[in-house]
């Protein structure tokens, strides 16, 4: 039980701040906080992601990209240039590493304004820091772990963030419905995604980039967003007025 407390929780902390922190707020900023939440929010993606931190200001400027070469060879992760989603993620780690490292000079368009703490950022990006939090993880399976086949789960916690990234990026252009024409291969994966924390509602999200609540058909439910509103009702964030 412990160890499915723990994989749960993992799981869903690691997917809320991808969602929340990265996508919505770095990437698009979709609402605004002050600099205490943000960087409360900036260490909570980083203790939340563990192994698998990902930048939040690399993350925005792939994102961004992502966008606006939706499902071209320039795409960072479309699943049409790619043999499968191994290969795809690759590519995206190569790309992401370039930018996080500043080797390649990225478009004006797709810098600035994302939340910056070079200090944990750097450090988070360390082989200490991805080898310290997997070292915790395994200890952690050795304490609790009951069965063998239990320890086959480690692999997840240590690759969490692109793990939810290669589901989102390969199945939300691939399968399910389409909502609307976007000229690229966006779809909708899910009805009630709670899968990825309403991230499968990609078609909606390419046609409609600044709304926050990712459904728009009444019976598609974006999980992550009663979450957003009470946080706005709470002034923890304040939602922007237009989302559209």
């Amino acid at each position: 039980m412990p160890i499915l407390i723990f994989f749960v929780a993992h799981w869903y902390l690691s997917l809320f701040v991808q969602t929340f922190y990265l996508h919505r707020y770095a990437a698009h900023k979709m609402f605004t906080m002050n600099k205490f939440w943000e960087r409360f929010f900036f260490f909570l993606t980083y203790a939340s992601q563990g192994s698998s931190f990902l930048s939040p200001r690399a993350y925005a400027v792939l994102h961004r990209m992502h966008h606006a070469f939706s499902d071209t060879e320039r795409d960072p992760h479309s699943p049409h240039f790619s043999n499968n989603a191994f290969s795809m993620m690759w590519k995206t780690k190569n790309i992401y590493n370039d930018v996080l490292n500043k080797r390649v000079e990225t478009e004006a368009r797709f810098e600035g304004n994302y939340p910056l703490w070079d200090g944990l950022e750097k450090f988070g990006d360390t082989k200490f820091s991805r080898l310290g939090w997997g070292t915790l993880y395994t200890l952690f399976y050795i304490q609790f772990a009951t069965h063998w086949w239990m320890f086959l789960l480690l692999p997840l916690h240590f690759l969490m963030g692109p793990l939810h990234g290669a589901i989102v990026n390969w199945s939300g252009h691939k399968y399910g419905y389409q909502n609307f024409d976007n000229h690229d291969k966006s779809r909708n994966s899910l009805f009630f995604d709670f899968l990825t924390g309403g991230e499968l509602f990609q078609n909606n999200h390419h046609k409609l980039p600044n709304r926050v609540n990712f459904g728009v058909k009444w019976w598609e439910v974006d999980p992550t967003y009663p979450v957003i509103w009470t946080l706005d009702k709470l002034r923890i964030i304040r939602l922007k007025k237009v989302h559209a």
